[in-house]
């Protein structure tokens, strides 16, 4: 779903080869997706001069290392998110000097930001702030059952597991792109694996003072009962301060005042299905705002699945998952053309940073650095 599926309708991307530790699931593998060649390890694929782009798909604490490795090897990287293990990793990462002079992309897979319907809300994020709106608060919440067993690689602390390392990169991400950068994390109560995992979280509810004056809340949960499925739809809400609204019809001495609150359901996986409402919250006031004269909200809704369908510009069809558009900007930066839209290696670096932010508030501390880096980088 993440490359191999977009590469087969992607004319200039060719999936060569895949490595993994055991080659002989590397080879189930490449039969079952047609990839032409199985290497014997990560490094061959690094040592092999035809590949010129690698995705680093490994458990969260691999990361650094062989996006390191690669970006020596010359190789551009579509890395899977979260970048690295903490904020001291990606600051080493994304400061390379191959990175930061452009002659090796470097791209964290964040994959929901490409999509058209992520950029329409952000589009009409844009439109309120122009229009003079002020952010009051953002509520995220990404909440899913219990799919993987303690047994599993994100509940593995050496290799930087936890929640907030998987699922819960999106909340933080999208809270940042919508609110801009938290001043402060005010709270962050996680829950925790049992002994000896006490230290890998499965839950996670953090409240945020933001810099543009904003509250906001992430609630991230992989242990959600099955019961409250219909609640677990990955979802942003966006509301603004009240203001006065102008109305001719309103009799004397009474004032008019409206609530609006952008929310986009499904935010993550958006091209499967999403839906963006536009809520105004009215209430109209006499005797200066001492008597409720009535109340009531309009709701609009819109979708987005090609940018033309909501008027603005930008490549893609209406086929096209997330990560379909996201390796075609990726294609476009390695080619040297254009980008309608990027990630770029400081927006990763700031992202680890709030990870860890939201870790130190917590007790648990930020995920531990790899030997590689200490030997590396220290």
């Amino acid at each position: 779903m993440a490359l191999i599926n977009p590469a087969k309708t992607h004319p200039e991307v060719v999936i060569q080869c895949v490595a993994a530790r055991d080659r002989k699931k590397a080879e189930a593998y490449a039969r079952k997706h047609q990839i032409p060649e199985v290497k014997d390890s990560y490094q061959a694929i690094l040592d092999d001069p035809e590949i010129r782009c690698v995705y680093v798909p490994l458990p969260n604490g691999l990361h650094f290392e062989w996006a390191v490795r690669a970006v020596r090897a010359g190789k551009h990287v579509l890395l899977e998110k979260p970048s690295v293990s903490n904020a001291a990793e990606a600051e080493a990462l994304f400061g390379m000097e191959a990175v930061r002079g452009g002659q090796v992309v470097v791209l964290e897979a964040v994959h929901y930001r490409f999509g058209p319907a992520w950029r329409y809300f952000k589009h009409l994020l844009r439109e309120e702030k122009e229009g003079g709106a002020e952010m009051e608060k953002v509520e995220v919440s990404t909440k899913f059952p219990s799919l993987f067993s303690e047994a599993d690689i994100r509940y593995d602390y050496s290799l930087a597991g936890g929640i907030m390392m998987d699922l819960g990169t999106y909340a933080l991400s999208a809270m940042r792109q919508v609110a801009g950068e938290p001043a402060e994390c005010l709270e962050c109560e996680m829950k925790t694996c049992a002994p000896p995992k006490e230290k890998v979280d499965y839950a996670t509810t953090a409240k945020w003072r933001m810099e543009n004056g904003a509250t906001a809340c992430t609630i991230i949960d992989f242990r959600t009962p099955k019961s409250q499925y219909k609640s677990m739809m990955p979802t942003i809400a966006v509301t603004f301060k009240c203001i006065k609204v102008e109305d001719p019809s309103l009799v004397a001495g009474q004032t008019k005042h409206r609530v609006r609150t952008l929310r986009m359901g499904n935010f993550m996986l958006s091209s499967s299905w999403h839906r963006i409402d536009i809520e105004d919250s009215f209430t109209v006031t006499a005797n200066d705002g001492a008597k409720v004269v009535k109340n009531w909200t309009n709701k609009e809704s819109k979708k987005a699945y090609k940018l033309s369908d909501v008027g603005l510009e930008g490549a893609g069809e209406e086929y096209w998952f997330t990560y379909r558009h996201q390796l075609e900007q990726f294609v476009n930066r390695v080619l040297g053309r254009p980008t309608e839209h990027w990630v770029d290696g400081e927006d990763s670096v700031q992202q680890m940073r709030v990870i860890d932010m939201a870790y130190e508030k917590s007790g648990l501390g930020p995920r531990p650095s790899t030997k590689f880096f200490a030997e590396n980088f220290s």
